[in-house]
């Protein structure tokens, strides 16, 4: 009991810092990325702290099955270092023995991470969309700061407003530069505001101005004056945010038989299944021999935890062109990673069992 709660709580502190560290490369990484989108006025300055957050929540199950594997390798090498498990094996005790503790402390982690991937991932991916969305509904409808041109998410406007009233009901001297049905048309107004319809679409209407349309490479022209024009913006709002695999919910996952949604279900299914996996796999390679190098164990293991990504990745393509089917993609990977578990632990029991003998 005492040895079970010891190894456990090493465990959960070795996981604990590597964790931090693997999140706060994460977030860096990611911040770097969207502070350079803010830069090239491909998002809103303000939203990099929430899409930020929102790709932490995607991240973070496969942050805790690398955290687990990285821990456990660890904390066993360690034992190989100081001679821990030498004394171990000398009364009696299997490498086999560390089957139980490994998985009483993984089993907690890989319920967390199937709760994460299957349910939290996708929310904060939807979550991310509809945020962007909101986003691109505030550029397209025209809040354009005074005196700065403001071109909309489709490319197909161009709104320059003079100023605005201090309670924002509505705006001076309006300029709007668009494309209709390859028609090239400058509207000017004195002042504009926005409306709503009732199914949702959303309205830049002006008063009192002129509208000027021609068609390029043609002398045809024509000038409008009004005393009342609606401009409908089409947001991505009225549209509804546009539906990925990536960013729906599971059940509609498990509703859906096409390709590319078995595939993305297969793979938020992989990820708890192979953080059991991997934990099991880190026994047998945590070997370290303390009078040899102590980096080649770390080596193997980066290796076969690349191994059995990259498996999992090309599994889920081939899910995904129809090559293999949902049930052979699923089981194949893990079933194969699994076999080579006796293999590694006859190998490494092996190689024990000469060292005590010859000594």
């Amino acid at each position: 009991m005492i040895f079970q709660h010891a190894t456990r709580r090493e465990f959960t502190h070795a996981a604990a810092g590597v964790f931090v560290a693997l999140f706060a490369i994460m977030l860096t990484t990611q911040l770097i990325r969207l502070l350079g989108d803010a830069a090239q006025g491909a998002i809103s300055p303000e939203a990099v702290v929430a899409l930020l957050g929102f790709s932490a929540l995607h991240f973070i199950s496969a942050l805790l099955s690398l955290s687990s594997f990285i821990a456990i390798l660890l904390v066993l090498s360690r034992s190989y270092r100081d001679s821990e498990m030498v004394v171990w094996f000398s009364s009696g005790m299997s490498l086999l023995a560390w089957i139980r503790p490994v998985l009483t402390f993984t089993l907690p982690l890989v319920m967390a991470i199937a709760v994460l991937s299957l349910v939290v991932s996708p929310w904060a991916l939807s979550k991310s969309a509809e945020y962007r969305g909101k986003l691109d509904t505030r550029k397209d409808a025209g809040q354009a700061s005074p005196g700065a041109f403001q071109e909309s998410s489709s490319g197909d406007r161009v709104i320059f407003v003079e100023a605005v009233a201090d309670d924002e009901s509505h705006v001076r001297n309006v300029f709007v530069s668009s494309v209709q049905n390859q028609r090239q048309g400058v509207t000017m107004a004195a002042s504009g505001h926005q409306e709503f319809a009732e199914n949702g679409d959303r309205f830049l209407v002006l008063i009192n101005g002129r509208r000027y349309e021609f068609q390029p490479g043609t002398l045809e022209f024509r000038i409008l004056e009004y005393a009342r024009y609606a401009i409908r913006i089409e947001t991505r709002e009225a549209r509804g945010i546009e539906k990925t695999p990536k960013n729906s919910p599971t059940l509609e996952l498990l509703k859906n038989d096409l390709p590319v949604y078995r595939a993305e279900l297969l793979w938020r299914l992989s990820v708890p299944l192979s953080a059991i996996v991997l934990s099991l796999l880190a026994i047998p390679l945590s070997f370290v021999n303390p009078r040899a190098g102590r980096s080649a164990n770390m080596l193997l293991a980066l290796f076969t935890y690349l191994l059995y990504n990259n498996l999992m990745t090309i599994s889920q393509a081939w899910v995904a062109d129809s090559k293999i089917s949902f049930t052979l993609g699923l089981l194949a990977v893990h079933l194969f990673m699994l076999c080579l578990l006796p293999l590694l632990f006859y190998r490494r029991i092996a190689v024990l069992s000469f060292a005590l003998f010859s000594r």
